[in-house]
Parts: C-alpha cells; structure tokens; sequence
C-alpha cells in the first residue's frame, strides 16, 4: 500500500472525528481500511511462511498452518 492511501486514510479519520463524513467518504474510508489490513496481513503471512522455529538442541522446523 503506498504513502498517498495511508495519508487519505488519516485525512478521512481526522475529518470523521471534527465535522463527520459523508456517505462517499465513508464507503471510500472503509474500502481504504479493508485495503490496508489485506496488506498488513500479507506481509505478515509472507514473514511466518518464512519462519524457522530453531529448538535448544538444535534441530529446527517451519510451523505448520493450524486450521
């Protein structure tokens, strides 16, 4: 997600909190919202796929998903 909707997203915030927003703005505020929590849930998904969990006698393993 790149710094422009990050700073739309702390406009709409600070908007809705002094004069309140609009139906658009609104709809536009949580799409931007659902955006950057998709984003922020990648990459941590990105990084746990990542992960080696390295035990005290030193064998190591990836964890697995749990469903």
């Amino acid at each position: 997600m790149d710094s422009q909707k990050i700073d739309r997203i702390n406009e709409l915030a600070r908007k809705s909190r002094t004069t309140g927003l609009t139906e658009e703005e609104r709809q536009e505020q949580n799409a931007l919202r659902m955006e950057y929590r998709q984003s922020v849930v990648g990459n941590l998904r990105g990084h746990l796929d990542h992960t080696i969990v390295v035990n005290p006698d030193g064998t190591s393993y990836r964890p697995k998903e749990k469903k």
